[in-house]
């Protein structure tokens, strides 16, 4: 999506709850995950594993979705009380084969050779670091007011409506209003009542199955 297509978009391209139509923007491979094995040491393999959507390579950007903005911060602040200062020196969080040229030193638990006695200052005459010139992030004129945004004006029911009739099937229709059933069915009345009001707005055979369900849950809690 280019920056004009998403200034006229209806929908707000930034919205953790909206999907890209995939028949204007199909989805672009750019790679895979293999998982080949299961961890030999759950702690040291996945309790210690540190993901920060922060960390990204040349050609990958940031949106200004406001979900992602908040957590190229939180992240790192999360690996920094969970697992430590150094935490990206740990064998599951740094590079396979290869070594990362960085001015990150001390600070508890660092191990290795700390950097020995290389310069941590930039620019520096020792292997400085330089920015590479094709990384240079895009570049776009931003415009509009700030100003408090009431989000009950969005479109937030024509996506919900297309995965209820043409993702689900009948069974898998069931089990999502057998779980919401599960969560609610011990609320007072008219915070089911809004529940049911809520998830009716998708559609109205939604509407029924919840209303059914909630009114068989009553039902079987008071035989």
């Amino acid at each position: 999506m280019t920056f004009e297509q998403a200034e006229k978009s209806k929908l707000n391209p930034f919205d953790v709850t909206k999907v890209w139509p995939h028949g204007e923007f199909p989805l672009i491979p750019v790679g895979k995950i293999v998982l080949n094995r299961n961890p030999m040491n759950y702690f040291a393999e996945v309790e210690q594993a540190a993901f920060c959507p922060a960390h990204v390579v040349p050609g990958i950007e940031f949106s200004p979705d406001k979900m992602l903005q908040g957590r190229l911060f939180s992240y790192t602040d999360t690996h920094f009380h969970r697992l430590g200062p150094n935490y990206i020196q740990l064998p599951i969080n740094c590079p396979y084969r290869a070594k990362a040229h960085n001015t990150q030193r001390d600070g508890a638990m660092a191990y290795g050779d700390n950097h020995a006695d290389a310069p941590n200052h930039f620019p520096n005459s020792f292997n400085a670091y330089v920015e590479r010139s094709d990384a240079k992030e895009s570049v776009w004129h931003q415009a509009g007011d700030v100003n408090r945004h009431d989000a009950f004006e969005d479109d937030n029911y024509s996506q919900p409506r297309q995965f209820w009739l043409k993702v689900l099937d009948e069974g898998a229709r069931q089990r999502l209003v057998d779980n919401i059933v599960g969560m609610v069915k011990n609320c007072y009345p008219d915070i089911q009542e809004r529940v049911i009001e809520v998830y009716g707005r998708v559609h109205p055979d939604f509407k029924k199955k919840l209303s059914d369900g909630l009114h068989k849950a009553k039902h079987q809690a008071h035989m």
